[in-house]
């Protein structure tokens, strides 16, 4: 029996320099693992809770509350408890919690031991995280949204959108994949540059440039693209965090140059003229969380064409992705574990996203660290695509690097999804 012997947490750095939590599961036959936990600067109100100390520590932001919940309530609990029960572990986190949204542990703390204990499990039969999750069937690596250009609140710009990506869906593997997506990053480098552009880049690695609208971030995109010879092979996504423009049932957004103030039903329009005129296949968060009647027009209007993908809208939570099905709202879902706070209850989403054909994007969040699970959760929870930011920085390279070792150690049984991953025409 592979029983947890010690469970042990300590404060640690994200990519910005902000603590996170991160913990070791320790079983009683030598086996540990460790996992720790990304953080959101872009955050949705229905989130579960991220606790936090709120003190002099590191302007407020220290974690040193959810190490100690780790270290105390759920070691002393979870003693003794059977590694592989995933289920029940995860099951007393939220007992011993005893909140909606994670508020008393925190989603943070109880998320680094849910993972870890899954990364545990996977060590005692000898397998890797995602095979463990996906056994004979995790044989398909997921197709990269890459975050070339940082708008909203990732950067100090003037573009409203927040993430301006590119999709390889053309590509024969991953591996190739990847090296179209680095080939476009450093044309559109190349590009700005000789614009007189700033080619610093953002929290989530994409080049971070004063440009004056989307339409020229679009531009410039796919010029880069174009250079490279890899038209119609490489597509656009947006991520426009709508949320973070959102005030008083209207929009504020930078559009050809302007600020304009627009309906929901206007910034809509603007999305179907986008779609018309670019090679854009993907929209998350195109209206803010809250704003219902908003999603359904978009939907009406636009989901045949382009992935219509809920992040703040569903924040990773079955519950929210119910409402949204029975209700026809988007077409696909952001999967952020630190959202909902279990690996048992992100995998509920999948399962249900699935259930009902909505897409299903696993996904890092602004502030990562250097570990690598969700490269594995792509692939053993059957996610066909997955956003893991730029390329470059360390934090986002270790997700892709470790999609490259896992695509080495399916050889032949490997399968990139491609245009199968978007349920769209691309004509």
């Amino acid at each position: 029996m592979c029983g947890i012997k010690d469970i042990k947490s300590r404060q640690i750095l994200d990519s910005r320099g902000i603590p996170t939590v991160e913990t070791d599961i320790i079983l009683n036959n030598g086996i540990s693992a460790r996992a720790s936990v990304p953080s959101g600067k872009s955050t949705g109100q229905f989130e579960a809770f991220e606790l936090r100390d709120k003190n002099s520590l590191y302007n407020g932001k220290s974690v040193l509350k959810a190490v100690n919940n780790i270290n105390t309530v759920i070691a002393e609990n979870l003693e003794g408890m059977n590694v592989f029960k995933q289920y029940e572990i995860d099951g007393l986190l939220r007992k011993l919690d005893g909140t909606q949204n994670k508020s008393k542990l925190g989603a943070n703390a109880i998320l680094s031991v849910s993972i870890a204990c899954a990364k545990a499990a996977a060590k005692c039969c000898g397998a890797e995280l995602f095979q463990y999750l996906g056994g004979v069937c995790a044989v398909n690596l997921p197709v990269p949204m890459m975050n070339i250009i940082n708008g909203g609140v990732h950067s100090d710009n003037n573009l409203s959108i927040q993430e301006f990506m590119i999709s390889p869906v053309g590509a024969e593997t991953f591996s190739e994949a990847l090296e179209m997506g680095v080939d476009v990053f450093y044309e559109l480098k190349f590009l700005l540059a000789k614009k007189g552009y700033s080619t610093s880049v953002g929290d989530e690695g994409g080049f971070a440039p004063d440009l004056k609208s989307g339409e020229e971030a679009i531009e410039f995109i796919l010029n880069a693209i174009a250079n490279k010879g890899y038209i119609d092979k490489i597509f656009l996504c947006i991520d426009a965090a709508a949320s973070e423009f959102y005030d008083n049932k209207s929009y504020k957004i930078n559009i050809k140059r302007k600020n304009k103030v627009l309906t929901s039903e206007k910034l809509v329009d603007y999305y179907v003229n986008l779609v018309s005129e670019y090679p854009i296949i993907s929209i998350e968060d195109g209206l803010a969380d809250n704003d219902i009647e908003g999603w359904k027009y978009l939907t009406r209007k636009l989901s045949d064409k382009c992935q219509l993908v809920g992040d703040d809208l569903f924040v990773t939570n079955a519950k929210r992705l119910s409402y949204g099905i029975e209700n026809n709202i988007a077409n696909a879902v952001l999967i952020k574990p630190n959202q909902i706070g279990t690996l048992t209850e992100f995998i509920e989403t999948i399962a249900l996203a699935k259930d009902y054909g909505y897409n299903t994007i696993m996904s890092h969040r602004s502030g990562e660290t250097e570990d690598n699970y969700i490269a594995d959760f792509s692939i053993g929870l059957s996610c066909p695509q997955i956003k893991t930011g730029s390329l470059c920085r360390s934090e986002r390279i270790a997700k892709y690097n470790q999609l490259l070792r896992i695509e080495e150690i399916l050889g032949k049984s490997c399968h990139y999804c491609g245009y199968k991953a978007f349920n769209i025409n691309f004509a």
